[in-house]
């Protein structure tokens, strides 16, 4: 179930308790209505109040037991479109791999094209033809993928010659642009959100925390090997050894390389000092 079919049956639903409620609301104020209230109608709509009240649970029943086969299927549609989705990405990487290899063997290219094959006719799961009716095939509804796969049987090997290295390059971009193409509205109904806490900090982008933990944790590790140190259990002298000094090791190659960091983030922050008195003069100088 597509989004477009899900708000669809989700405003038809609203629609019909909408009416629902306003037919209720008026068969209970019926007695209070100008020209209705003394009349058969009145009655008429006592009885249907009445007969609404009793069929309440039921109604609130039935609507909740469609909502959720609805939301079901949604959810199950979601599923096949993630699986699909994945499949699609296993493919386009081993088309890649195929087009990048120098020397790529017939074995290659029918793996290759096995995975489209199925990339193609597993869409038939999660979506039908566009256009398609009784009588007419219609349309594939991602015609990228089909590009992807003439770009493949391009520099199919069993041609009976070499493939340039050319036509690997020209059928691989051609390739990459379709996955791009295609993903750009394949993903669409997927209804994905922004990251609460994105990254978008390019090429400087590190971790912020700084090593070590909290005194209680640092008390809990000491206790602990203490407490194997201690312990009579069976063990052996130089697997303990040989583990402490890989231990020693790491730290020690972590502290060395905060040294530098710290070093080269001071030396970087003179430079960009330098660079902004150099581009706006010291403030003595202004004129």
């Amino acid at each position: 179930m597509t989004r477009a079919t899900l708000n669809r049956t989700l405003r038809r639903v609203y629609l019909l308790l909408g009416m629902v409620l306003a037919i209720s609301l008026a068969s209970r104020f019926a007695d209070r209505i100008p020209g209705i209230a003394g009349t058969p109608i009145e009655t008429a709509g006592r009885d249907l109040y009445e007969f609404l009240r009793d069929m309440a649970l039921v109604l609130v029943t039935v609507v909740a037991a469609y909502l959720a086969n609805v939301f079901q299927k949604r959810s199950n549609f979601v599923e096949s479109l993630e699986e699909e989705w994945r499949g699609i990405v296993r493919m386009k990487s081993a088309l890649y791999t195929f087009c990048e290899k120098p020397y790529a063997s017939t074995d290659d290219y029918l793996a290759a094209f096995c995975r489209i094959s199925e990339s193609i006719d597993n869409m038939r799961i999660v979506y039908r033809n566009v256009g398609e009716t009784d009588e007419l095939i219609g349309l594939y509804p991602f015609a990228p993928l089909h590009d992807m796969r003439r770009s493949l049987q391009s520099i199919d090997p069993r041609k009976g010659r070499e493939i340039p290295a050319e036509e690997r390059e020209l059928a691989r971009d051609a390739i990459l642009q379709s996955f791009y193409a295609l993903r750009e509205s394949f993903l669409e109904e997927l209804d994905i959100d922004e990251p609460d806490h994105p990254l978008l900090a390019s090429g400087t982008a590190r971790r912020l925390k700084k090593t070590g933990a909290t005194a209680s944790a640092t008390r809990l590790e000491q206790g602990q090997t203490e407490g194997y140190a201690s312990h009579n259990a069976p063990r052996r002298a130089d697997v303990d050894t040989f583990l402490a000094r890989l231990l020693a090791e790491e730290r020690q190659k972590l502290k060395a390389v905060l040294r530098v960091g710290d070093a080269r983030a001071e030396g970087l922050g003179d430079e960009q000092r330098a660079d902004n008195d150099a581009q706006h003069g010291d403030g003595d100088r202004v004129s």
